[in-house]
């Protein structure tokens, strides 16, 4: 942007309800913060999988508008990428690996496709999961869904730890017998020595029988998206958590009918609850240090936080049932 231009640089954020997502408010504090200059958050909303040529045209956009810097992708991670690959200039081993991408970058004039879940899950998983828990415990970890969000924890799972503090077994549950291939093909390609289960299902009756044979200290993952983007839970009210269990909702606001089911349990089984909140903020400075081409110390990711803790609690309204929030 020239000098005088009087046109703002723009920061593009590709979801299904971006009006409500925290990140609006948080992002111009992060971005005065960051000494970041003249730049706006500009939402695009999108219905979940919204037709190919939808996601090609805000590509394009991005792609030939030199005041698009580039943007962050959720819920559409894997279709976007599905119906942008030839666009793309440069895409990183993550994305090609993952199928997927979350971060929309542009240096030297090449538009660059980052997958970054598989960094801002680990970050925010490793942060609740104790180092040698794995080891300590013979537990294992149920994933419920096959979104990119599951396939980059299931991954981190995998590799991120040497191999004796690793999940005894892996259980990927899905209503997509298509998506549970596609995570099975990923998964060949690592050889992390993990043991996983693909378990074809979308009854939540079903899914509370399986829950019945989870080890204590097991963790239990929401990806399904249900809860944001749909209402319900992948578990009945009649579901019981493994105790000692590991519980992480995916999101962070909405319904969170799964976060409430684990809430009521919590004292009864010993559980720990995490949301989304956490990986928001990894996943949004993972993709905001890729596009801007800054660096997020340990320290500055703190700061981060604690701005984004202090406007959520002071300004962001309790969400109403009907709700959908955002995750990365």
């Amino acid at each position: 942007m020239g000098p005088g231009s009087g046109r703002t640089r723009r920061f593009s954020f590709i979801g299904v309800t971006t009006g409500k997502s925290a990140i609006m408010r948080v992002f111009p504090a992060w971005a005065e913060h960051l000494g970041l200059g003249g730049v706006e958050i500009c939402g695009h909303d999108f219905a979940v999988h919204a037709p190919p040529p939808s996601y090609r045209e805000v590509v394009r956009a991005i792609a030939s508008d030199p005041l698009e810097l580039g943007g962050l992708v959720t819920t559409h991670k894997i279709d976007l990428f599905t119906a942008c690959r030839d666009m793309f200039d440069f895409i990183d081993p993550w994305a090609q690996l993952c199928g997927e991408v979350s971060s929309l970058s542009k240096r030297g004039g090449l538009l660059r496709a980052h997958a970054k879940d598989p960094i801002s899950s680990g970050r925010a998983l490793d942060e609740f999961v104790p180092q040698g828990h794995w080891a300590a415990t013979g537990a294992e970890a149920v994933l419920f869904g096959t979104g990119g969000s599951n396939l980059a924890i299931s991954l981190h799972l995998m590799t991120g730890r040497p191999g004796e503090d690793r999940p005894r077994r892996i259980v990927v549950v899905n209503r997509s017998p298509a998506r549970l291939e596609s995570m099975r093909a990923v998964h060949a390609e690592v050889l992390a020595g993990v043991e996983v289960e693909y378990v074809h299902n979308s009854d939540p009756v079903r899914n509370d029988r399986l829950l019945e044979r989870v080890p204590e200290g097991s963790l239990i993952v929401n990806g399904t998206g249900m809860g944001k983007d749909s209402p319900g839970s992948p578990i009945t009210d009649s579901g019981v958590f493994p105790e000692q269990a590991l519980v992480w909702e995916l999101n962070y606001r909405g319904e969170l009918g799964f976060l409430h089911q684990a809430e009521r349990q919590e004292l009864s089984r010993g559980l720990v609850i995490e949301d989304g909140w956490r990986y928001f903020v990894h996943g949004w400075t993972c993709v905001i240090e890729e596009v801007f081409d800054v660096e997020m110390t340990l320290e500055i990711v703190g700061e981060l936080s604690r701005i984004a803790r202090g406007l959520r609690e002071t300004s962001a309204p309790s969400p109403s049932a009907d709700e959908r929030g955002e995750q990365v």
